[in-house]
């Protein structure tokens, strides 16, 4: 580390707030429509020029666009992950990013205060749930696949998915596994949004969605592989065991619980990317944090679950998943 890094790490902030408000304001969609001057782009999106060039200006710099003379183009690359218009769109999680910014402008008053200081809640506005749910199907859509196809569920028929969200995993895991059915459990609120996308993969007559709250609706049993991901860093110690106690419950003898998430070492310095999120489920919630491998081995233990081992697939950011066996 040299003073440069450090002065460009404590700015890092302004590539995140530029590239926010090009996504919030539909920059990258409106010129897939065609080129445009900064003075046409403010115009069709009601704002101001100087500050539309501006904008536009930097996103340039950033390669997100091109400029020729005075006007603007989008680039293939962001065509394709920052335009509504594409499959790809990855807009939605870059909005949940932006929702997370004013708590993590706090995260000062967190640690003095050791209690969430994020003012929006994730399911109480509808913007800032939408973003949530679709933001974690932008990311789910990126690992999905290979996770289901390098996951064994040779035989298995029935999965849960617990806190599925849009079921993205599920979605994925029984495209993979032919004869595999699948139920999402999420809340209430979660509902339209995984039955539309179970819908636009064709699989409503195998995945199903039950309406629930993990912390203390009982879920049914008779289940063969449980998927658990990226739930437990939004809970505390207590009620992560829970968790995975009523998960292990759901599993006939024999069956599979498969915990996804931010893991960290046992020194809990690293990796980076979990550390960093352990700050973020404080900023945001009572008790969440990142935890370790050995926190959920021993979680999985307690829940009396055997042969607990991490699966060798490789994961962005830190994530591993844990396998255990009822």
């Amino acid at each position: 580390m040299n003073v440069p890094e450090l002065l460009k790490l404590s700015g890092a902030f302004w590539t995140t707030c530029t590239i926010h408000a090009g996504v919030k304001l539909d920059v990258f969609s409106t010129l897939t429509r065609g080129s445009a001057t900064a003075a046409e782009l403010a115009s069709a999106l009601q704002t101001d020029a100087r500050g539309m060039g501006m904008l536009l200006n930097a996103l340039t710099a950033l390669e997100l666009l091109e400029k020729n003379g005075e006007t603007f183009t989008i680039t293939p690359f962001s065509c394709q992950y920052l335009s509504k218009n594409s499959p790809d769109y990855m807009g939605h999680i870059i909005m949940h990013h932006h929702y997370l910014v004013e708590g993590w402008s706090k995260l000062d008053l967190a640690v003095t205060t050791g209690k969430p200081v994020r003012t929006s809640s994730t399911y109480a506005d509808d913007k800032v749930r939408e973003s949530f749910l679709m933001g974690m199907f932008n990311l789910a859509m990126q690992l999905a696949p290979h996770v289901a196809r390098e996951t064994d569920l040779n035989g298995r028929k029935h999965l849960l998915d617990l806190a599925g969200g849009p079921g993205t995993y599920a979605i994925h895991f029984c495209k993979e596994n032919p004869s595999l059915s699948a139920v999402i459990f999420d809340y209430p609120t979660t509902r339209p949004f995984a039955e539309n996308t179970v819908a636009r993969f064709d699989l409503s007559d195998r995945i199903a969605f039950v309406a629930g709250d993990i912390t203390v609706d009982a879920i049914d049993a008779g289940f063969d592989v449980v998927w658990m991901s990226h739930l437990l860093h939004s809970k505390g110690p207590a009620a992560c065991r829970t968790i995975v106690a009523k998960a292990a419950q759901a599993l006939e003898a024999g069956g599979m619980l498969l915990v996804q998430d931010f893991l960290l070492d046992d020194s809990r310095t690293a990796p980076l990317h979990s550390a960093l999120f352990s700050l973020n489920m404080l900023i945001g919630t009572p008790e969440g944090q990142a935890y370790s491998q050995k926190d959920i081995t021993e979680m999985m233990q307690q829940a009396g679950l055997h042969t607990i081992h991490r699966l060798a697939i490789t994961l962005p950011n830190g994530a591993g998943i844990m396998a255990g066996t009822k």
